[in-house]
């Protein structure tokens, strides 16, 4: 740009030399401005326009999925989740039409609920519940039973009587080999041999509530009719009652079983009256 002003190609003119170089005419800048504001203003317009256009799509779409969740839910998906959040889901169903419900039939006696050839079922006691009776450290009771028998065998011994504990709980594997084994080494029918001996499961026995008693002074006797004939029995008759056992099959008994004058029952608290609460309606009937 010197070498020009020096050879006189490039001058300035005086307006020109007292411009800044960068500086702008006011005409020109008005001029400018105004064509940047008319560029600019259509452009913000369209901009609002598009945001409050998207809006009420937003809002549209927004109703829409409102009334579609509310009122056609996808209910596989419902089912999916409450089941997810361990809520049971209940589907519709129509309402059920009654039906008059058939009369019902008459209750069966307890003769005909569990009776095999007169005996009564009863389940088996655990080990841990039975206790060793004086005089017979293999005839075993549960404890309150053992106890009560233990306190009638002294109170036995005072009045000069010595009872006997003969058989006490007994396994079903025990009743297993006196109900089939000994039918079989007899050659009893199995209605016979039940009326003096219960199949297994229907034995009192089972129960650790039932002992078989005899009279030391008449060994002869032991599970034998012949044993009502003994000071022993005569005094249970009279006493057993007061330390809670009762006369399982007396004569003529409504269960049919043999009279058995030796075997004896355990009744003294609620669990054995329980227990025996279905034989013992029997006889409350028949009475």
């Amino acid at each position: 740009m010197k070498i020009l002003n020096k050879l006189g190609l490039f001058k300035k003119t005086p307006d020109e030399a007292k411009l800044p170089v960068d500086d702008i005419p006011e005409a020109v800048r008005d001029e400018y401005e105004g064509t940047k504001e008319q560029f600019f203003q259509p452009q913000k317009k369209w901009q609002v326009w598009q945001l409050l256009l998207i809006g009420a799509i937003a809002l549209i779409i927004g109703i829409g999925l409102h009334f579609q969740f509310n009122q056609t839910p996808d209910n596989s998906f419902v089912a999916q989740m409450k089941q997810n959040m361990g809520t049971k889901v209940v589907e519709p169903y129509p309402t059920p039409i009654e039906t008059p419900s058939p009369s019902p039939s008459p209750i069966p006696s307890i003769q005909q609920k569990e009776n095999i050839l007169g005996h009564l079922p009863y389940k088996e006691a655990s080990w841990q519940e039975l206790t060793p009776v004086f005089g017979n450290q293999n005839v075993r009771l549960r404890s309150n039973a053992a106890e009560k028998f233990n306190a009638m065998a002294d109170a036995a011994w005072s009045a000069n009587i010595n009872l006997v504990p003969l058989s006490g709980f007994r396994t079903l594997a025990d009743q297993e080999y006196l109900f089939f084994e000994v039918k079989a080494e007899r050659g009893q029918a199995t209605s016979q041999r039940a009326e003096v001996s219960a199949p297994p499961g229907y034995s009192e026995h089972h129960t650790g509530y039932a002992i078989d008693i005899g009279d030391a002074r008449s060994p002869g006797s032991h599970l034998k009719v012949s044993f009502e004939n003994t000071r022993a029995f005569q005094w249970l008759q009279e006493n057993a009652g007061y330390y809670g056992f009762e006369l399982s099959f007396p004569r003529d008994n409504s269960q049919g079983i043999s009279y058995e004058p030796w075997h004896w029952r355990f009744v003294g608290d609620s669990h054995s009256s329980n227990t025996f609460e279905q034989a013992r309606s029997l006889e409350e009937e028949q009475e």
